[in-house]
């Protein structure tokens, strides 16, 4: 019976370079979800989220972009996902319709906590999209990503 011998050699590798140990990755995508404001009165009162961007995929027109976006529209992007792709779409955080109610002693869906619950919440989403949209669905989320 033949013996087997593992290979225990490592691989070549050339030596790293300044560039090549702090420079740019070759492919990057960083979503920040921050800043949220809330603005309107009564209601037509809502809390808009700051989107940042920053990519040099090719799939994406601007390398660097801010954008402001209210839930609504991150609720938009999730259902023009579902109905244009094959792929499970993860959940967005909770709609939060107790929140809502009248005379609940607190400032609701305006809390500075669930506003802090949801910024977080809808990170957590975007970037789980970021993995699919440079794989799957390019277009919707290039354009929702950018003015």
């Amino acid at each position: 019976m033949a013996e087997t011998v593992a290979d225990t050699r490592r691989l070549i590798t050339k030596p790293q370079n300044l560039n090549d140990a702090y420079g740019p990755p070759s492919n990057f995508l960083e979503i920040d979800v921050s800043n949220p404001q809330t603005v309107g009165v009564g209601r037509g009162r809502f809390t808009t989220y700051e989107i940042r961007v920053k990519t040099n995929l090719p799939i994406f027109k601007l390398k660097e972009s801010t954008v402001r976006r209210r839930y609504s529209d991150f609720e938009w992007l999730r259902s023009e996902l579902e109905r244009e792709s094959k792929v499970v779409v993860p959940p967005l955080p909770g709609k939060a319709f107790l929140r809502q109610l009248p005379f609940r002693g607190d400032d609701g869906i305006f809390d500075d906590n669930f506003i802090e619950e949801r910024k977080q919440g809808l990170e957590q989403f975007i970037n789980k999209l970021a993995v699919l949209s440079t794989c799957l669905i390019k277009g919707r989320w290039s354009s929702f990503g950018a003015e």
